[in-house]
């Protein structure tokens, strides 16, 4: 088991209990009521009763010892410079479609680690094969009841799943299944779709299996997201992968549209669900928005694009006017998978007198890719594509193209030295309210 290091504090929220207590940023949780956490699951635990003795090792090294009362559940106001204060759970799967071994060498430690953590699958919704846990493990889910998980499935067959992990173990996903079914926990599905490997009949299979889990009152599995595999041009050679033509997408927008009007009508959802790109690669309008239900799986780009026309169409009726006072050249730079898709967006904004902004819709040079999500746009292709262009007074920059909480790129590159090589500023924008805002102020600044 790996040791648990002090759980170090990089922000102290204002008006909390640990403001009111004098903590400060570099200070570090060791044990509460005696037991160190091993990740922000434990401290949420433990810090849930109303009596806390914490053990704290401050910035100097002096160990303090401090006793709290509050009420039940009260947060404390920490937050922490990571989620893991014990070792990442790593992947040992070796998924030839898997992102991590598409990239080229040479760039940040973090961006080579193959995470295959329940922790961060619980806390973040990040995804997880179940091929890597140790009995232990098991028995935290059961205990914490850490539902639900988010599981990439890919194939039910044990002979496909197998072939696509290049792991053994990849064969126990059917009885994986029943274990959460039987202790009434829940799981998000993907299925990471490879020409050739696991469609058609394959394809249809696993959604078989998968909805199967989804006739209690508590649904095992209660979504799932068909994904198309992405290709860079950094993938290892005879990787026995096959692109997503055209055709292909429209054959498996029809295959997977037809079972979720199948499963529509036996459980009165769809349960299985086609990520946007599908549409996208395919040259097929999106689904409007009453098909994606709650939108389950927005996180994994299921629905994405529809919630953000819908998001930006409410809030451009309160906060769009219909002039600024001064004129504004701004270029918002998008990939280039969603540039039909926005041009509604586009419209809006440029009804603005006084507003002009130009969509530029980027392909990815660095990755080798034809067609390229927004969030895969790199400042390498920044760089390339927009060098000597007329940028206007500055770069919307959607900031899902960003590490997260940085202002760096995939490719390494920061937002400053970008900035610096077109010479203009880039503005980060998240959201339809913070894209709207940055158009319509007077002053443009970094």
């Amino acid at each position: 088991m790996a040791a648990i290091l002090p759980a170090r504090i990089t922000k102290v929220l204002p008006d909390s209990i640990a403001a009111e207590i004098g903590f400060d940023v570099g200070d570090a949780i060791v044990a509460i009521n005696g037991t160190p956490p091993r990740d922000l699951i434990d401290y949420k635990f433990l810090c849930s009763d109303e009596f806390l003795e914490l053990e704290v090792l401050d910035a100097s090294g002096k160990t303090h010892h401090i006793e709290i009362e509050k009420d039940y559940d009260e947060d404390l106001g920490l937050e922490f410079e990571t989620a893991l204060f014990d070792a990442l759970i790593q992947c040992n799967n070796r998924c030839p479609f898997c992102f991590i071994d598409q990239q080229p060498p040479g760039k940040r430690s973090s961006l080579y680690l193959k995470d295959d953590d329940y922790r961060l699958s619980f806390l973040y919704g990040s995804y997880l094969t179940l091929t890597n846990l140790p009995e232990r493990e098991w028995q935290r889910i059961e205990q914490m009841r850490l539902s639900p998980l988010y599981v990439s499935v890919h194939a039910t067959e044990p002979e496909v799943r197998i072939r696509l992990l290049k792991n053994p173990r990849a064969a126990q996903i059917l009885d994986q299944l029943r274990w959460f079914q039987e202790r009434r926990l829940q799981i998000h599905a993907q299925v990471v779709v490879c020409p050739s490997i696991n469609d058609g009949k394959h394809l249809e299979q696993t959604l078989r299996d998968l909805t199967s889990f989804h006739d209690r009152d508590v649904p095992t599995v209660a979504s799932v997201a068909v994904v198309p595999v992405g290709l860079t041009k950094f993938r290892p050679e005879q990787d026995e992968l096959i692109p997503v033509t055209r055709e292909k997408a429209q054959e498996v927008i029809a295959q997977v549209r037809s079972l979720a009007q199948e499963f529509r009508q036996q459980f009165g959802s769809n349960v299985a669900w086609l990520a946007d790109e599908w549409f996208l690669i395919a040259g097929e309008e999106l689904p409007s928005e009453a098909e994606y239900e709650e939108y389950p799986q927005i996180d994994n780009g299921v629905g994405s694009i529809r919630l953000f026309l819908q998001q930006f169409a409410d809030a451009a009726a309160e906060l769009l006017p219909t002039k600024i006072n001064h004129p504004k050249k701004l270029t918002w730079v998008v990939g280039n998978a969603v540039e039909k898709a926005f041009q509604p967006i586009l419209k809006s904004l440029n009804a603005v007198a006084g507003l002009e902004v130009n969509m530029i819709a980027l392909s990815s040079d660095y990755w080798g890719q034809a067609i390229s999500v927004t969030g895969l746009i790199t400042g390498h292709d920044l760089l390339f594509h927009l060098k000597g262009q007329d940028l206007g007074e500055g770069i919307l920059l959607p900031n899902v193209m960003l590490k997260h909480g940085e202002l760096v790129f995939l490719d390494d590159m920061s937002v400053e030295e970008v900035a610096r090589q077109l010479q203009t500023k880039i503005l980060p924008v998240a959201g339809v309210e913070e894209l709207i805002n940055t158009c319509i102020t007077d002053s443009v600044s970094n």
